[in-house]
C-alpha cells in the first residue's frame, strides 16, 4: 500500500517532478537546483544502485558458470544495475569472481555459500571497472534529461506533456555516444589482456587498423534498444507519478511513489526494447570473441540481419530470451534509481529554498 489518500500535503508546483519550486525569486536556479546539484543526486543514485544490483548479477553468473562452464574466449554479460558490460573469459575459470566454488542449488543457496567461503566483498567483485563508466553515463543521461525537459516544456506550451517523451530520447542519445566507444576498447583491453596504463596504445591501435567508426561498433542496435527505452520510461514514470499523486491526494511524490512509478515504467520499457537488446548483446557478444581468438571482427552490422539470423537459429522466441532476467533486473534497478535520484533532487531544493530564506532576512535585518 503506497498511502493513505490526503496523508502527503507538502507543496509543490508541478507534478511531473521537474518542477519550478521558487518561481518568485528570479536568482533561484532552474527547477529549484542547480546543474551541479542533480550531477550529485544523479552519482548517488548510480552507485547506491550498483551496490544494490550487482550482487544479483554476480550470483547469477556464478550459477551460469556452474551450469555451462565458461571455455577460453567465451563472452558472457555483466551488469551493474545501470549498464551491461561484455567480460571475456581468459583461461577458462580464471575470474576469480565468478569461479564456481562448490555446488550451489539456487540463488539463496549460491549468497550462503558465497558469502560464509568467499566473504561478503566477493558480492561486489567487478564492481569498480564498471562504474568507471556507469556513473559518468548516469551522470551525463540524467542532467541531460533535466536540463532538456525544463527547456522543452516551456517551448512545447500544450503539447508539455510530451516533453519527457522527448527528453529521454535526446539525453539517451548522448550518453550512449559518449560511452559506446568506452564499451568497446574496455572490452578489446580484457581480450588481449593488456591494462589501463596500455589505454592509447590500444585506442591508437583501433583507430589505425579499422577506423574512427570501429569505437562506435553496435552503436546502431545500442540506440534501437535504449531510446526507445528511455523515452517510454520517462514518458510513462512522468505519467504516473502524476496519477499516483492525483489518485492519492498527495501534491508531492513520496519515495514511495517514485519507487512504484519507476519499477513500473522500467518494466514496460523492457519488455518492449527486449528484442533489440538480444541483439545488442550478440553482437558485442560476438565481437568480444572474434578479438579474443584475434579473428577477423567483420560480422553482420545490419540489426535487421541479426534479427534474421535469430530468429533462423532460435524462432521469434529468441528475440525474447532472458526476458524473466531482464525483467527482474532492470524493475527494481529503474526503482531504486529514479527514487534516490529524486530524494537528492528534493533535499537540494529544501536546501536551496532556506538558503535562500537565510539570505533574504539577513538582507532585509
Amino acid at each position: 500500500m503506497i498511502t493513505d489518500k490526503g496523508q502527503c500535503n507538502k507543496s509543490c508546483s508541478d507534478l511531473l517532478g521537474f518542477e519550478m519550486s521558487s518561481q518568485k525569486s528570479s536568482s533561484g536556479p532552474k527547477g529549484g537546483i542547480t546543474p551541479f546539484q542533480q550531477m550529485v543526486a544523479s552519482c548517488s543514485g548510480a552507485i547506491l544502485t550498483s551496490l544494490l544490483v550487482t550482487p544479483l548479477d554476480v550470483v547469477k553468473i556464478r550459477l551460469q558458470a556452474q551450469k555451462i562452464p565458461f571455455p577460453k574466449g567465451k563472452c558472457f554479460v555483466y551488469c551493474n544495475g545501470l549498464m551491461d558490460h561484455i567480460c571475456v573469459c581468459e583461461n577458462g575459470n580464471s575470474k576469480a569472481w565468478y569461479k564456481a566454488s562448490g555446488h550451489f542449488s539456487g540463488t539463496l543457496d549460491a549468497f550462503i555459500k558465497i558469502t560464509r567461503m568467499e566473504g561478503i566483498r566477493s558480492l561486489w567483485s567487478g564492481l569498480p571497472p564498471t562504474l568507471m563508466m556507469a556513473v559518468p553515463a548516469t551522470v551525463i543521461y540524467f542532467t541531460c534529461y533535466d536540463q532538456l525537459c525544463a527547456v522543452l516544456k516551456v517551448r512545447m506550451g500544450d503539447r508539455s506533456d510530451l516533453a519527457p517523451l522527448f527528453a529521454g530520447a535526446i539525453a539517451r542519445v548522448g550518453s550512449a555516444t559518449v560511452i559506446s566507444p568506452l564499451e568497446l576498447i574496455r572490452t578489446k583491453m580484457q581480450a588481449e589482456k593488456q591494462s589501463y596504463r596500455e589505454l592509447s596504445a590500444v585506442i591508437r591501435s583501433a583507430l589505425h587498423s579499422e577506423g574512427w567508426r570501429s569505437l562506435w561498433r553496435g552503436w546502431g542496435a545500442t540506440l534501437l534498444r535504449d531510446v526507445p527505452f528511455s523515452a517510454m520510461y520517462w514518458f510513462n514514470y512522468e505519467k504516473g507519478k502524476a496519477w499516483l499523486c492525483e489518485y492519492y491526494s498527495c501534491t508531492d511524490p513520496t519515495f514511495t511513489i517514485t519507487f512504484t512509478a519507476g519499477a513500473l515504467s522500467g518494466s514496460i520499457a523492457s519488455i518492449v526494447t527486449l528484442p533489440f537488446d538480444v541483439v545488442k548483446t550478440k553482437r558485442q557478444v560476438e565481437l568480444g570473441e572474434l578479438k579474443s581468438m584475434n579473428l577477423s571482427t567483420q560480422v553482420s552490422s545490419s540489426t535487421y540481419n541479426v534479427m534474421k539470423r535469430i530468429v533462423a537459429e532460435n524462432g521469434v522466441s529468441g528475440l525474447f530470451a532472458g526476458f524473466m532476467p531482464r525483467l527482474i533486473k532492470v524493475a527494481p534497478a529503474c526503482a531504486i534509481m529514479i527514487s534516490t535520484y529524486e530524494f537528492g533532487k528534493a533535499f537540494f531544493r529544501r536546501y536551496n529554498q532556506q538558503k535562500q530564506g537565510v539570505t533574504q532576512l539577513q538582507s532585509s535585518a
